[in-house]
């Protein structure tokens, strides 16, 4: 990036946050990209809940276009509990939510006798050049991209490992579940079936669940988007790190010629 920031967000005390153009959508410079709200609202969220609660699923429900100004978070339990928790979570922009996130949040305990089927991801492939499609906007440019299976001007299935650049918050250690919440909401935009200079194809809301805590930056995303016959859609994506699977993607969408 021409000047590269720090940071997703810049804490500003009171809940509120500065967005840096590191959020920006390839829509419109002013506006986020759906990843790293849903990421600071998890974050936010985390500092509330009693430890040993682990964040199992997040769904986040975008109200129109994220402002890139100045955002506070609001966040409100629902169903408090040990063994389960449930919270919402509002970001607020120019006095109006423009994000609502609920999160459940699940107690940890003993390693069960069994673990099911597991899922081994592609090896981390060497940098390339960086794709032309994902360069000249914020968000596009604060992620490494790597490609494992399609390219950047295909359509279709796409599988990337991903890696954020810099911390989700300013003066903060990026942590692995920031690092896989920050991509998630690529989904749609990976597997694009339809050209996007033609073709929009919005996902309103997404939800994420996690089988375990993500470890470290890298998050591996195998990416699909099945469209109907009556306009619409649903993009998913299944998530790794490097020790394996950690969890699913499903992004509904609204699909319309531009």
């Amino acid at each position: 990036m021409s000047e590269s920031p720090e940071a997703f967000y810049l804490p500003l005390g009171d809940g509120r946050y500065e967005p840096t153009r590191a959020t920006e959508s390839p829509w419109d410079p002013a506006a986020q990209h759906g990843g790293p709200p849903t990421a600071l609202l998890a974050h936010v969220i985390d500092r509330t809940v009693e430890p040993g609660l682990r964040l199992g699923r997040i769904s986040v429900d975008f109200l129109g276009p994220i402002p890139r100004r100045e955002v506070r978070i609001e966040v409100s339990p629902v169903r408090p509990g040990r063994s389960i928790h449930l919270t919402e979570a509002r970001m607020i922009a120019d006095d109006r939510p423009a994000v609502i996130a609920r999160t459940w949040h699940i107690a940890t305990g003993p390693t069960p006798p069994a673990t099911g089927e597991q899922l081994t991801p592609p090896p981390l492939p060497a940098p390339g050049p960086k794709p032309p499609r994902l360069t000249g906007w914020g968000y596009g440019e604060a992620v490494e991209w790597r490609y494992t299976h399609g390219a950047p001007d295909a359509l279709g299935r796409t599988a990337v490992w991903a890696r954020p650049r810099v911390p989700l918050i300013a003066g903060e250690k990026l942590t692995g579940q920031a690092a896989a919440l920050i991509v998630a909401d690529s989904a749609n935009g990976l597997s694009a079936v339809l050209p996007m200079t033609e073709w929009l194809s919005i996902p309103p809301t997404m939800t994420t669940t996690l089988a375990r805590a993500p470890e470290g930056d890298w998050v591996h995303m195998d990416a699909r988007t099945t469209l109907s016959d009556d306009g619409l859609g649903v993009a998913r994506a299944t998530l790794c790190d490097p020790t394996g699977y950690l969890g699913e993607v499903a992004q509904p969408l609204l699909v319309r010629k531009r």
